[in-house]
């Protein structure tokens, strides 16, 4: 596999554990702040609907924005999502939920038609089922243990340790990630 690959699969295990510790815990964490099963549905559509018109605009924009590069707009996406993802320590109300989701769909939005735009192009040539094999299986074994992880840290620690820990892992990610500028040359 080559480097650039490699980055990119690693990256999004790196993103998919940071993301996946929150998962069915999202339901809780929203009836902690005073959601409601609507406001819960709330959050989700307002995130998935951010997420979906985004990825269209963006991915548009970054088919004609080479002077940025589809690297930079990939990290950009990925160090919103950090910001994001620690600005959950700050949520105490469903409206603020709200615009949680809003700036993770711009950041989904930002990464999402970038990521797969650069790993079908760096992907090793007769070997692309199974590249995508490798991306799809490891987001989802990544996913399943952040799951289990995100579970035992609220459980014996809080949410808060839970959104430090994600966000750290959000940061190593972009500091690892960075890592594709130097081989775009």
């Amino acid at each position: 596999m080559n480097k650039k690959l490699r980055v990119l699969l690693y990256s999004n295990n790196l993103w998919m554990l940071a993301e996946g510790m929150l998962g069915p815990l999202f339901a809780v964490f929203a009836q902690n702040i005073g959601g409601s099963v609507l406001d819960i549905s709330w959050a989700w559509a307002i995130y998935l609907m951010v997420t979906g018109f985004l990825v269209i605009l963006f991915g548009k924009i970054s088919d004609h924005n080479n002077w940025i590069g589809r690297e930079k707009i990939m990290l950009m996406g990925y160090l919103l999502n950090a910001t994001f993802v620690i600005s959950y320590l700050f949520v105490s109300k469903p409206w603020h939920l709200f615009l949680v989701q809003i700036g993770l769909g711009m950041s989904v939005a930002l990464t999402m038609p970038t990521w797969n735009a650069l790993f079908a192009k760096f992907e090793d040539k007769n070997k692309e089922c199974s590249s995508w094999g490798l991306a799809g299986g490891e987001a989802r074994i990544t996913n399943g243990i952040a799951i289990l992880i995100g579970g035992l840290i609220v459980t014996f620690l809080s949410f808060k340790v839970l959104f430090v820990t994600m966000g750290i892992i959000q940061i190593i990610n972009c500091i690892y990630l960075s890592r594709i500028l130097k081989y775009k040359k």
